[in-house]
């Protein structure tokens, strides 16, 4: 934690830091800012080294997020100008050659997809399990979710990714989850799940108030809904996480302008959720589940970082609280 905010602290960044994120070896941390870029810093110990400033956004980037090391070291951003760009570390995509565009300081990294389809700001974006392949969702403000693809067989060289685009929540999208590859209780149970692909599913949350658990349809080749949408919040849905476990549960937290979360969970393959309550006395702006899935972090309003556990009688506990 020391050295992430070390890093921070000493950014270079001109204006407000959004997003702060470590890859999957924890050597690299990517950061966006108001004043338009990324940086990508190399993490050795407690230093760390600027490799790249990222430019290619026309506004503040409020989130990154980096894809899983089997496809390359590729990162996406999304930001206030609506757009959603995919940066990949080596040499510049043909589109990039064609136009002569230098979009990074040294070369090193290089543009390799921008997506410029929402009409609002895109406020998150993330990458799903690597199992169910490389896809990217994100939320924006104009009330859709899109989906990227890469298509290793695509036949353009400028356009390696496919998409599909559908309205979610109405008055705007503000966070996207996805659930694991494994269908839940697939590990401890003997009848076959899902194949990874046929779990593609992600949870939104939004301006709604409500959360919508959309799943891939074959049929289509696009989203759906899989059940009518999870209410309860009496404002803004702020973040949403789907927790990593497969075991017999499947559990979500949202949190929300109400100043509660609400941590939901389902049973097996049922596609019925429940949810309990937990009251703060701020804002809470984030939710994350731990690499186990069984360790809630939740951060608010007033700088406090809490940390909660479901205890042997199903109620969930704060362990620890941090306070900046």
């Amino acid at each position: 934690m020391a050295s992430s905010t070390q890093v921070i602290t000493s950014s270079g960044h001109d204006d407000m830091i959004h997003d702060a994120v470590l890859d999957y070896y924890g050597r690299r941390l990517a950061t966006c800012s108001s004043d338009r870029t990324i940086k990508i810093f190399e993490i050795e110990g407690e230093s760390q080294r600027l490799l790249e400033t990222l430019k290619g956004h026309e506004g503040a980037v409020w989130c990154v997020s980096w894809a899983h090391p089997k496809y390359g070291n590729i990162l996406a951003s999304a930001g206030y100008d609506g757009k959603v760009i995919i940066w990949r570390e080596g040499a510049p995509s043909a589109q990039q050659q064609q136009s002569g565009s230098t979009a990074t300081a040294s070369g090193a990294w290089s543009l390799l997809y921008p997506f410029a389809l929402h009409k609002a700001s895109v406020n998150t974006v993330s990458w799903s399990p690597h199992e169910a392949g490389c896809l990217l969702a994100c939320a924006s403000s104009d009330g859709c979710v899109s989906v990227l693809e890469f298509k290793e067989t695509s036949t353009s060289a400028s356009q390696p990714f496919e998409h599909t685009i559908f309205p979610a929540h109405g008055l705007g999208v503000n966070a996207v989850s996805w659930a694991p590859a494994a269908a839940p209780g697939s590990i401890v149970s003997s009848s076959p799940g899902p194949t990874a692909a046929g779990n593609r599913r992600f949870v939104t949350g939004g301006c709604d108030n409500t959360l919508k658990i959309w799943v891939y349809d074959p049929a289509t080749n696009g989203y759906k809904l899989e059940r009518e949408p999870l209410t309860g919040h009496a404002d803004w849905v702020r973040d949403v996480a789907w927790s990593p476990t497969v075991l017999q549960k499947s559990y979500i937290a949202s949190a929300s302008q109400d100043k509660t979360v609400r941590i939901w969970t389902s049973e097996g393959t049922s596609f019925e959720w429940s949810s309990k309550v937990l009251n703060f006395d701020a804002v809470v702006w984030r939710v994350s589940w731990s690499l186990s899935g069984n360790v809630l972090a939740v951060s608010a309003q007033d700088n406090k970082v809490t940390l909660w556990k479901e205890n042997l009688r199903g109620e969930w506990e704060c362990v620890k609280t941090m306070e900046e």
